[in-house]
């Protein structure tokens, strides 16, 4: 592949200096300007901004005084038609504003990007800048010690405190930093090395975008990040008349938050902005919405924010009944037997597999073999075993000798084990073995699913009467709802102690289990791991086993940021997933040169064989590096090993500071000791995103900043992050990695080839290989694990894609409810889709009868045409009919409901008004009462239709929230049920699609007729029509905010593997492990009978599967 990179590059030129150089013309505009803008006096330099928003503003003056009449016209209309017209032609007007804008800008760019770097510049060159005090600078003043009021004029400091840090601005833009600008202007990425200033290139798109009033969000990946960029850039575009805010300051849902999203420029972490999101469309109110339309986001280490956070949904959820009943705790004792049962079965096995190969023995070493890295593949002594000559091939072979023919000889090693592990997709499985030992001699049935086809048909067999039937089919399934749970919980629980391990995956802090981030070795906090697995680790750990909980909002990072009309971001490392970046979001990468060369020292791998030798090596290393005088970073990729090193360098007694997920708060502190003369920085392959490691002239002249890799990570782009803490600036540097053919990289992915080479050099104990061939097979390896990952992404997005369709819909209904403008267009839709659907379904059975029943049921009117006229005509004239009769029926419903009401209301207002500002009035619809909230004041100045309206507001947001609570959940359901359909070599992705539009569909069907069947019933009940009460606050909902670990799609394919059997629904899909009988291959004959008919038939279990699991035919067992 490098070669044919290389012959293209001769061809067709490097890409990175074509997006340079195509950017360059404008980079020398704003050179041209800059000696203009220099020329201007300060409060010149300022009046600029007013200019460039006075030409935004004329370029779009027309289209919005256009929108402005239209939106008149769509208040005052009473044509539903009409208004459904208005509000496309706004839409369209509003795309139109937005491109005439960024013409605009476009245009804008060079003068304005000149007019940020001479402001910046004079920040350096004077410690306080004076100019004519405006409004904004003296309200700025009131709460900012850096400007200060004297007289008339307003005095700008060039130091100021960002969030406890104090700092003196000394940084002007260079050349390269203006074409990172322009890149992110473009809605680009722009990949920039550590030290090249990323936070000060933001400075440009910012401000040039902030100008149009919009808002310009810059998200970043920690609320230190966020708190201190917003606090360290803030004068610069304060100066300039832009008010600029941090979310992360505030408390969601507050009026301060709403504030911070109203400012030009917002500050804020991606979790935040996404909660934010999910909260403003649960919102009961108007006045609870924080956020503005997505227009520009900036994404500061946007990999991190898009890749690595791409398989991590946020989620609000909330209680369900009856979430903290689970079975962790009485299961607990029998997985942590069998899983030691195991381990000291096979260590015994693995002992007498090193006799056997020892003596020459290779078939029943091999199998040995075999069932030990099947049972405890992660085994510290096996890991050691497989590194020694010969022995990782003699594995393979054996391996793929019991793999052929479809994994037809497999059970023959796996009969002796308890469980077996396959560590590649993370994923456990019990045997039949297993299976005995956890049911025990008292219960046999303990863990038995039963075949609920065979059970039924035994039932019915025996011609009880109904009632007792009946009673034995609910025994059935309540026995069949326990066992499934139960076999769920007892696999989790597995999974817990046989793949998950203390300080890698988790830590446990503070009573809670907290998960390890895998790409940046950073405590995730809020998130937890889905289907049950983190109450089973809490178990396993013996801390708080929270309760389950139910989704009521969720959307993925992924799909939250291709809302924005423009994104761009920028990192350090992008260029390894720029395909990624561009398939998913059409994002393009451009490498920004750096100011200065490079002059880091790159060198090729050490690769050892074992761990124990290579971390003897990097400890060595680091002793001679540190009594050099040189700082040193040693990046790892797991807490227990930066504690491992942490104690061998503590037995040396060299002083040293460890940066891992429990020590996550310190970051900032330590990473900026970390570049002092012989300081030892142990530390994951991250380590300190967003801050630099600078150098004194002492350690530059000593050779700069040592980089010291313990292990290649999965992704290139996490070595790449490591690399670039060394080298900032055009300082000296060097960066070396230490590889083993233990690392999990190398076991899994890369060890054969090597091991190979390894072998025949004869290299003994202790001795190293280095050479840039080596170096070049890790990477090879590296991107294998990239592509499958980038597979993973690509796959979950598929399935949120048709979730997000759906979300879209229903947020879109959800806010035109809440803001009031264009429901009445919704309910018009929802009135004519009924009248569609009754009268296509009664048309075509011909059912007059039943016609009428329903246009009483849903509009409360009887038909509108005689029987013969619905025989004669065609279902469209019908439905146009009863559209036009329903809609006018209704209108003159809430006429009277309004006329009704206001006499009270008028009454209320004229004696009472000081004592009420919110009334509530009852609404019923005969069996259920709503109370509605309304404003006082604007439904008598509206003789009582703001009740009405209000009245349509609270029943179309009651009714879409409680049916898309429960539509969610049928969702996650339907998306772990799916992966069956591999079994029947179905794609599970189509079945999905096709099956979430069914449920989409049934879902707005139901929304439409239980909304249109409360509106058109609904009155205010002449009773209580006197007793008006003032409304109370409405008590927010307990939620709380999580980022749900998934599993991949091979994962959920295993997990539901064995549930094919069951052709019954149960609360939850859960994988079933458990058989009554042996179990039965995919091309073995049986035996099956059709219920109904009695005919058997011999034919191969795939093709008897599907015919049993639609309950028509029965497994008959010999």
């Amino acid at each position: 592949m490098s070669l044919l990179n290389s012959v293209l590059k001769v061809f067709v030129g490097d890409k990175s200096k074509q997006d340079v150089k195509a950017i360059l013309p404008v980079v020398n505009q704003i050179k041209e300007f800059e000696s203009t803008i220099a020329a201007l006096s300060n409060d010149a330099l300022r009046a600029k901004t007013a200019a460039f928003k006075d030409q935004i503003k004329m370029a779009s003056n027309d289209n919005e005084e256009r929108i402005s009449a239209l939106q008149e016209e769509a208040n005052n209309t009473t044509d539903i038609d009409r208004k459904e017209d208005i509000y496309q032609e706004i839409d369209s007007l509003n795309d139109l504003v937005y491109e005439s804008t960024q013409s605009v800008l476009n245009d804008l760019l060079p003068e304005a990007f000149a007019v940020v770097k001479e402001t910046a510049k004079r920040f350096v060159e004077n410690s306080e800048i004076a100019v004519t005090a405006s409004a904004f600078d003296r309200e700025i003043s009131a709460t900012k010690d850096y400007v200060k009021l004297s007289g008339d004029k307003a005095l700008w400091q060039n130091s100021w405190d960002a969030a406890g840090k104090p700092i003196t601005w000394d940084m002007v833009h260079y050349d390269v930093q203006l074409i990172g600008g322009v890149a992110m202007h473009q809605g680009k990425i722009a990949e920039m090395q550590t030290g090249e200033g990323k936070t000060l290139v933001a400075t440009l798109p910012v401000y040039l975008n902030a100008l149009t009033g919009k808002g310009v969000h810059l998200v970043t990946v920690n609320d230190y990040l966020a708190k201190r960029d917003s606090a360290w850039m803030a004068p610069i575009f304060q100066f300039h008349g832009l008010s600029i805010d941090c979310i992360d300051y505030y408390k969601p849902n507050s009026a301060e938050r709403k504030n911070a999203y109203s400012a030009d420029i917002t500050y804020g972490t991606n979790n935040e902005f996404g909660f934010d999101y999910l909260r403003d469309n649960m919102a009961h109110s108007t006045e609870d919405l924080v956020q503005k339309p997505h227009h520009y986001a900036i994404v500061d280490e946007i990999d991190s924010v898009l890749i690595d956070d791409a398989r991590t949904p946020l989620i609000i959820s909330g209680p369900v009944p009856q979430g903290d009943r689970h079975e962790f705790m009485e299961l607990k004792p029998k997985i942590q037997d069998v899983v030691s049962v195991q381990r000291k079965q096979l260590t015994t096995v693995l002992a007498e597999a090193k006799k056997s190969i020892a003596a020459g023995d290779n078939t029943d070493g091999g199998f040995q073999l075999l069932q030990v890295y099947r049972g405890i593949p992660k085994n510290k002594a096996l890991i050691k075993f497989l590194s020694e000559e010969g022995i990782k091939q003699l594995l393979q072979k054996t391996e793929n000798f019991y793999m052929q023919d479809n994994n037809r000889e497999m059970p023959k090693v796996d009969a002796a084990l308890y469980y077996v592990i396959d560590e590649k997709n993370n994923q456990i499985e019990l045997t039949d073995k297993g299976v005995d030992y956890l049911s025990g001699a008292d219960d046999p049935n303990f863990f038995v699913m039963p075949e609920m086809g065979m059970e039924i048909s035994k039932i019915e067999a025996q011609n009880l009467p109904k009632e007792k039937e009946a009673s034995l089919k609910e025994e059935l399934f309540k026995d069949f709802g326990i066992k499934s749970e139960r076999i769920h919980t007892m696999n989790q629980l597995l999974k817990a102690y046989a793949l998950f391990e203390k300080d890698i995956q988790y830590v446990v802090m503070d009573n809670k289990v907290m998960i390890v981030d895998e790409q940046t070795g950073r405590i995730m906090d809020g998130r937890r791991y889905s289907d049950g697995l983190h109450q089973a680790i809490e178990a396993k750990e013996n801390v708080k086993i929270e309760a389950a909980t139910q989704t009521f909002a969720t959307v993925t990072l992924q799909n939250y940021f291709r809302m924005y009309r423009k994104l761009s971001g920028m990192t350090g490392t992008a260029v390894t997933e720029a395909g990624e970046f561009w398939e998913i979001y059409k994002l393009d990468v451009i490498e920004i040169p750096t100011n200065r060369p490079i002059a880091r020292d790159d060198r090729d791998d050490l690769v050892y064989k074992t761990k124990r030798e290579k971390y003897n090596a990097v400890i060595e290393e680091v002793t001679n590096l540190s009594k050099a005088g040189r700082p040193v970073l040693i990046g790892t990729t797991s807490v227990e090993i930066s504690e491992l090193l942490g104690k061998m360098l503590s037995i040396r007694k060299i002083p040293h500071n460890v940066l891992n997920a429990k020590l996550h708060k310190k970051e900032a502190d330590i990473v900026a000791e970390a570049g002092k003369p012989g300081q030892v920085t142990i530390a994951t392959n991250m380590a300190g995103r967003g801050t630099d490691i600078k150098l004194t002239e002492a350690v530059k002249s000593a050779g700069g900043l040592a980089i010291v890799g313990t292990e290649r990570h999965d992704s290139r782009r996490v070595d790449r992050q490591l690399r670039g803490r060394a080298g900032r600036q055009g300082d000296p540097g060097s960066s070396q990695f230490y590889v083993s053919l233990e690392d999990n990289l190398m076991r899994l992915f890369g060890s054969e080839r090597i091991a190979k080479m390894m072998d025949r050099m004869g290299l003994k104990e202790g001795e190293v290989i280095q050479h840039s061939m080596i170096s070049k097979s890790i990477e090879r390896a590296q991107k294998k694990v990239e592509e499958n990952q980038f597979g993973v992404r690509k796959r979950l997005l598929e399935y949120d894609d048709v979730m997000n369709a759906q979300r879209e819909v229903v947020y879109k209904r959800r806010f035109n409810a809440l803001n009031g403008e264009r429901l009445r267009v919704d309910l018009a839709n929802m009135v004519y889709d009924t009248a569609e659907i009754i009268t296509e379904t009664k048309k075509a059975a011909n059912d007059y009868k039943n016609f009428e029943f329903e246009l009483i049921r849903y509009f409360s009117m009887s038909a509108p045409m005689s029987k013969s006229e619905f025989e004669n005509q065609l279902p469209q004239e019908l439905t146009k009919i009863i559209y036009k009769e329903a809609f006018a029926h209704y209108e003159s419903k809430m006429e009277r409901n309004a006329d009704l009401a206001f006499p009270v209301i008028k009454n209320v207002y004229e004696n009472q008004r000081e004592k009420f500002k919110r009334i509530v009035v009852p609404f019923t619809d005969g069996s259920k009462t709503l109370q509605v909230i309304t404003d006082l004041e604007k439904s008598y100045q509206t003789n009582g239709k703001q009740l009405v309206t209000d009245f349509e507001k609270n029943i179309s947001l009651a009714i879409i929230d409680d049916a898309w609570k429960t539509h969610l959940r049928k969702m996650d359901e339907l998306k772990q049920s799916v992966q069956l359909a591999v079994h029947e070599q179905k794609d599970p992705l189509l079945i999905y699609k096709f099956e979430s539009f069914e449920l989409f569909k049934n879902m707005i069907d139901h929304v439409n007729k239980d909304v249109i069947s409360f509106l058109f019933k609904g009155e205010i009940p002449r009773e209580t029509a006197n007793t008006i009460q003032e409304a109370k606050t409405r008590r927010r909902e307990k939620v709380q905010t999580t980022k749900d670990v998934i599993p991949n799609m091979d994962e959920r394919s295993a997990q539901s593997r064995a549930a094919g059997a069951n052709t019954q629904k149960s609360s939850s899909v859960i994988e079933t492990i458990v058989r009554e009988q042996p179990k039965i291959g995919r091309n073995d004959k049986v035996n099956i009978k059709n219920l109904i008919s009695g005919e058997s038939k011999t034919v191969k279990y795939k093709q008897a599967l599907p015919l049993i699991q639609k309950g028509e035919w029965v497994l008959i067992r010999e």
